[in-house]
């Protein structure tokens, strides 16, 4: 084996080792910046957080829109997506006081 296969082979590793951090990057930027608000599977009746799957076609869970999860339960958010704006990374919210 000469010098230059080892060196060729060590490059194509470096080269994709960092093409799957940008890969991964613009990856967390585009979620990062979507307009939507975040999103988990609850239970209308007693707010109670669920597995995702539960959200799906014949599941017993809606999606809650916002706010977070405490001690199982959700809170600070609502069922109407409409009613909450997206927080975090390149978002804002505001709230008064009064």
């Amino acid at each position: 084996m000469d010098i230059s296969s080892t060196n060729q082979r060590r490059m194509r590793s470096g080269a994709v080792a960092l093409g799957g951090m940008g890969l991964l990057a613009a990856t967390l930027v585009a979620c990062g910046s979507s307009d939507e608000p975040d999103r988990r599977c609850a239970s209308r009746s007693t707010l109670d957080h669920l597995n995702s799957k539960e959200c799906k076609t014949g599941g017993t869970g809606a999606y809650y829109y916002g706010g977070h999860v405490s001690k199982g339960k959700v809170s600070g958010g609502s069922f109407d997506k409409s009613a909450v704006t997206r927080g975090g990374i390149g978002g804002h919210s505001s709230s008064s006081g009064g």
